[in-house]
């Protein structure tokens, strides 16, 4: 053909979607051309699979049954000695990268940035980016080998991202080991499976969802960065997480003892009706299940010790082995649809928004890997030290509750330093993690206030 204009003329009209090039007459030549490049990059075939093989309630009354978790306070003394030195022994050898998903916008927070960004309302001010990074620093420092640390971002906030950390100097963590790339994004559909416009010129798209990171790994050299470092484990975690241990010691240990392709941190849920995904088996794989998911006719049911059957609850922390990643970087798993409202522009090429759900998103999850592994180590670790997720302005899952858990966990480090506790007494207490990672160093003479 001779324009990509007839180019994409062509694959609308193979498509059933001529409505994108509507407004293309009035545009300025600059708007039709990335109109045009945004059409020409779109994958149909998989849009046309996303609308023709949508997630059915029948798919979630597949048979589930409880997995088993490795409860890290039953291992003795010697095996949790064991467990860490071997995490820690991969890490000086240079075994272990991390990764954030770290897509996200703090609007839930009122706060006008990437999430990341967020300061939670600690005396440091530090954001949770720094926060992490400083981790990574310690662990780096002890272990005498940098992480490689990579920044999985979404088109919505990745120049923000990178910004904030040359702003602020990378936190002190070296630039060449650290890897932004962006995930994939997947169009915004009506209820007909028209894809819908957000402006004249522009396609509504929205992040394809965090099961998109294998495949954006390899897209953008993330995963041939990984491979030319000889990483062997890549942790995974969310952003928002106030107390994530950030390629944790102990955990790598753990996972690389059992040597299965994921291991993923639990706890337990602190009541039937808690809303977070549960590891379990489906259909006698691995798996998550989503809490609006899991049948309500097992919700409540118990084990022989009297506990929940379906008690683990997903952190969003997980290993992968990085030949794991790079076998399934390719690999379809399936999309969960999202009845929003989502503002669209109209055939007047008026902005409208919508007062109930009027369109689809499709997005994945990087848990449906899971039942691509033989086996998944699943270990269980204590809720107070391991998870402060930061999703809404107040209440439940806030920047209180977070700073609250923070506080209180550093006290108990302290305490158990031999601190006094009337030094601590109605403080509330940081301690930096450039000084200690997870309560070790603390030196009761030397803590000054």
């Amino acid at each position: 053909m001779d324009s990509k204009w007839e180019q994409a003329t062509a694959l609308l009209a193979q498509h059933g979607q001529e409505q994108l090039l509507q407004f293309y007459p009035q545009l300025s030549a600059a708007s039709q051309a990335k109109l045009v490049d945004t059409i020409l990059n779109l994958d149909f075939n998989k849009i046309n699979n996303m609308l023709n093989n949508r997630p059915t309630a029948a798919d979630h009354m597949e048979a589930l049954d409880s997995i088993h978790a490795w409860d890290w306070d039953e291992f003795d003394v010697l095996e949790q000695e064991q467990f860490t030195q071997k995490g820690w022994e991969l890490l000086r050898k240079g075994k272990v990268g991390a990764l954030v998903v770290a897509g996200g916008q703090g609007s839930r927070l009122g706060h006008e940035g990437p999430k990341g960004t967020y300061d939670i309302g600690l005396p440091s001010h530090k954001s949770l980016f720094q926060l992490q990074a400083e981790r990574l620093i310690n662990l780096s420092k002890r272990a005498g080998t940098a992480i490689p640390w990579y920044v999985m971002t979404s088109p919505d906030n990745h120049r923000e991202t990178v910004h904030f950390f040359n702003n602020h100097d990378f936190f002190g963590y070296a630039q060449e080991d650290c890897f932004f790339f962006e995930q994939g994004v997947m169009p915004a559909l009506d209820e007909s499976g028209k894809i819908l416009m957000a402006a004249e010129d522009e396609i509504s798209l929205a992040p394809s969802g965090n099961g998109d990171c294998f495949a954006a790994l390899k897209r953008s050299g993330a995963l041939d960065d990984l491979k030319r470092r000889g990483v062997e484990w890549l942790f995974y975690y969310n952003v928002d997480n106030a107390l994530i241990k950030v390629a944790d010691p102990v955990f790598i240990g753990v996972a690389s003892h059992f040597n299965n392709p994921v291991a993923t941190k639990v706890i337990e849920k602190v009541e039937p009706e808690e809303k977070v995904g549960v590891v379990c088996l489906k259909n006698g794989h691995p798996a998550v299940v989503e809490y609006n998911e899991l049948p309500e006719s097992i919700m409540y049911d118990r084990d022989d010790q009297g506990k929940l059957k379906y008690r683990l609850a997903n952190l969003s922390i997980q290993l992968f082995r990085t030949d794991f990643i790079e076998k399934h970087a390719q690999t379809e798993i399936p999309y969960h649809v999202a009845h929003k409202k989502i503002p669209y522009v109209n055939s007047e090429g008026a902005l409208t928004a919508p007062d109930k759900p009027n369109a689809y998103k499709f997005e994945r999850h990087h848990f449906d890997f899971f039942p691509l592994a033989d086996n998944l180590t699943v270990l269980l670790m204590k809720r107070d030290a391991e998870f402060a997720p930061v999703k809404n302005k107040e209440g439940v899952d806030s920047p209180f509750t977070a700073r609250k858990m923070l506080f209180e966990l550093h006290r108990s480090w302290l305490l158990a330093a031999g601190v006094p506790p009337e030094r601590l007494a109605t403080r509330e207490i940081e301690v930096s993690p450039l000084v200690s990672y997870a309560g070790e160093g603390l030196d009761p003479l030397g803590v000054n206030f």
